[in-house]
C-alpha cells in the first residue's frame, strides 16, 4: 500500500505538477497581460491609500487594509512558513529565487480564483456564499466536480492540515 502511495505520489507531485502549477500561472500572467505588473500601483493605492478607513457606501463591509489581512491569513499557513524553511534548508538560498518566480506566476493564478469568486457568488437567506465549489457549480456547470472538490477539501483540511501543524511542533520540540 505504502509502495502505491509512494507511486501516485511521484507522479502527481512531479513534473506534471509543476507544469501545471506554472504554465496555469504563465498562461493567466500573459493573458492578463501582467496584472501583476501594470496594475500594482492600483492595488498599492486601493490597499494603502484609505487603509483603515471604510467608505460611507461600506455597510458593515470591511476597509481595504482588512480586506487584505483577512485573503493573506486566508492564503497563508503552517505548510507555507514550515514549507519556506524546508526548502531553503534542503535546496539553499537559491530556493528563495524558485519561490519567488512561483509566487509571481501564482499571483495572476489567485487573481483569477478572486474574480470567479466575486462573479459566482450568490445570496441565500440574505448571507453571501461562493467560493470555488460555487464557481465550479455554476460557471463550468458541473456540480459532480463541486462535490468532489468539496470531499476533497474536508478531508484535507481535517486530515493534511493537521498533519502540517502536528509535524512541525515535533519537528522544533526534538
Amino acid at each position: 500500500m505504502l509502495a502505491l502511495i509512494e507511486s501516485i505520489n511521484s507522479v502527481l507531485w512531479g513534473p506534471i505538477m509543476l507544469v501545471l502549477l506554472l504554465g496555469t500561472g504563465i498562461y493567466f500572467t500573459l493573458r492578463m497581460r501582467f496584472l501583476q505588473i501594470r496594475k500594482f500601483n492600483v492595488a498599492f493605492r486601493r490597499v494603502f491609500g484609505h487603509a483603515f478607513k471604510k467608505s460611507e457606501n461600506d455597510k458593515g463591509g470591511l476597509s481595504s487594509f482588512q480586506a487584505l489581512t483577512t485573503s493573506i491569513a486566508a492564503q497563508i499557513g503552517t505548510g507555507n512558513i514550515a514549507g519556506v524553511a524546508t526548502a531553503i534548508a534542503s535546496g539553499g538560498p537559491g530556493a528563495v529565487f524558485w519561490m519567488w518566480l512561483s509566487a509571481f506566476f501564482g499571483m495572476s493564478t489567485i487573481f483569477s480564483e478572486a474574480v470567479l469568486a466575486q462573479k459566482f457568488r450568490t445570496k441565500k437567506d440574505g448571507v453571501v456564499v461562493g467560493g470555488p465549489a460555487y464557481y465550479i457549480s455554476e460557471g463550468l456547470g458541473m456540480r459532480w466536480l463541486a462535490v468532489l472538490f468539496s470531499i476533497f477539501i474536508i478531508l484535507a483540511l481535517g486530515f493534511m492540515g493537521n498533519m502540517v501543524q502536528s509535524n512541525s511542533i515535533a519537528i522544533a520540540m526534538n
